[in-house]
């Protein structure tokens, strides 16, 4: 089947439905693009293949670049890969500078995709082979890599070392699968809760929980303010948006892109990872690091760039190895499986075709995500206009819908979400670090893995020093941004014994 073959108008319309959808379902708290793809997976069977993945793939790009909207405009990310957007697009949400914001995300969105794509079809062999030379190893060290880089982050380098580590250790409840090494017995889980407990929490409810339901609480303690007044939404509006802000970011949204295209060729290591990597870079070669975290478009352009610079990376591994390189992707196997393909090694070379075809899906999606939610960004910033005893209802019942159909239909998430959002407003009262915590929640998992299956293969920790090359450049970056947070952390302390 030829390429040409493939490509209709209803392929191409499949592609912007999905990117629509896909827009809506990462701008609603509690609904992402790994949902989006989940509620529509059934209908690529009737599809066939190559419109199936259009849908798909329109989707997947949709969902991620769809959860800016809510971390800029609510400080809750709508999916996890926009974490870091909340950090400072939420600060220029709330002086006013919202709409600018969203555009700067919108345009960085684009970037990232677009330079992903680039490198997915130029270097997919070569970028194949690089990852598949990632023992485990490799893929530990670039988990505590990305660990360590959270400090960064921290006002406090204890505090976010110690949640980054609270949210592994919380990640480790559950059973202990043989298959990672355990003995198939419970660990961490209370006496009388492990029927609940057995696979320990989903990440969706923790997620929605510390961003949606902690951030409820915390205006409902204080009381519900007014929504922005629609006035200073019109002066937010009518000011002129300027290219000439990106004036100097070009290195900092190629870094951005390629770091996100890299962590998604690493299987398993996901979205959240290569967009936290993208902004903590971004801040460690800023000539003001101290500006970000609030308001700085910088960090804004890193975060977007980065986490859309994902959606070519994951690709890489599911394509070529069979292996998802993120839940979302994990997915897309389930299409190929109702169409009776086996994604691998051979698939490029057997399916050519359809190799194109999804280049294509892909580079549609990324425009019509730019298009759609460019043109329309007036109404979409307009949510904040929303008065706040209207709008937290809404928000708390999406948080809960997702909770609860994300594992299709168990309790315990919502019961998950509560707990978690409780634990999110008292944090911020202990001062304890959301993002660091988070982090390592999502982490966790496979860095044990990762780290018990390198000891049953190699037997002695003197591996995780003298394995390759890779190991060494690794335990360089480790050290380096360790190195780099205690300075920072210094610096930080004694510019405010100055003041």
């Amino acid at each position: 089947m030829e390429f040409f073959d493939l490509i209709s108008p209803l392929f191409v319309a499949l592609v912007f439905a999905g990117t629509v959808v896909g827009i809506v379902f990462g701008a609603v708290p509690g609904m992402t693009a790994t949902m989006a793809v989940a509620v529509c997976l059934p209908l690529t069977y009737s599809l066939g293949l190559a419109n199936g993945l259009a849908l798909l793939l329109g989707l997947y790009v949709g969902g991620i670049s769809g959860g800016l909207v809510p971390a800029i405009l609510l400080g809750i990310p709508g999916t996890p890969s926009s974490i870091t957007t909340t950090l400072d697009g939420h600060p220029m949400s709330q002086r006013g500078e919202g709409e600018t914001a969203l555009r700067i995300g919108i345009i960085a969105s684009l970037v990232g995709g677009l330079i992903s794509l680039l490198i997915l079809y130029l270097f997919a062999p070569t970028l194949a082979d690089f990852a598949i030379r990632f023992s485990y190893v490799e893929k530990f060290l670039i988990i505590l890599f990305a660990l360590t880089v959270m400090a960064a982050l921290s006002s406090n380098l204890l505090i976010g070392i110690f949640s980054g580590f609270l949210g592994i250790f919380i990640s480790l409840i559950g059973t202990y699968d043989v298959s990672n090494g355990g003995n198939g017995e419970y660990r961490l889980i209370p006496p009388g809760t492990e029927y609940w407990l057995d696979s320990g929490f989903s990440l969706l409810p923790v997620l929605i929980g510390l961003f949606g339901l902690a951030a409820i609480l915390e205006e409902a303690e204080v009381g519900v303010p007014e929504g922005q007044k629609a006035d200073d939404i019109k002066h937010d509006q009518q000011r002129k948006f300027s290219l000439s802000i990106f004036k100097g970011q070009l290195t900092n949204l190629t870094r951005s892109s390629c770091i996100g295209t890299f962590v998604g060729i690493l299987p398993g290591v996901g979205g959240s990872a290569a967009s936290i990597l993208a902004y903590s870079n971004a801040k460690t070669f800023s000539r003001h690091p101290e500006r970000f975290g609030k308001g700085e478009p910088a960090g804004v352009m890193a975060s977007e760039s980065g986490n859309n610079g994902l959606t070519g990376g994951a690709l890489v591994p599911l394509l070529s190895l069979g292996i998802p390189g993120d839940s979302t992707t994990a997915l897309l196997i389930g299409a190929f499986t109702l169409q009776g393909i086996q994604v691998g090694p051979l698939f490029i070379g057997n399916n050519p075709s359809v190799w194109n075809a999804m280049i294509f899906a892909m580079l549609l999606a990324n425009i019509f995500m730019f298009v759609v939610m460019y043109f329309a960004i007036r109404q979409v910033a307009r949510i904040v206009t929303v008065p706040k005893q209207i709008l937290f209802p809404v928000i708390l019942m999406m948080c809960v819908i997702g909770a609860y159909t994300i594992n299709y239909g168990i309790m315990f998430d919502v019961w998950t979400l509560l707990l978690f959002g409780l634990f999110g407003w008292l944090a911020i009262k202990l001062r304890l670090e959301i993002a660091p915590f988070i982090i390592g929640f999502i982490l966790g998992p496979s860095a044990e893995v990762y780290f018990v299956k390198s000891l049953e293969s190699f037997g002695d920790l003197s591996i995780f020093f003298t394995k390759s090359w890779i190991a060494v450049l690794l335990w360089v970056l480790i050290v380096a941004s360790v190195t780099g947070s205690v300075l920072l952390s210094r610096r930080h302390a004694r510019d405010n014994g100055a003041d």
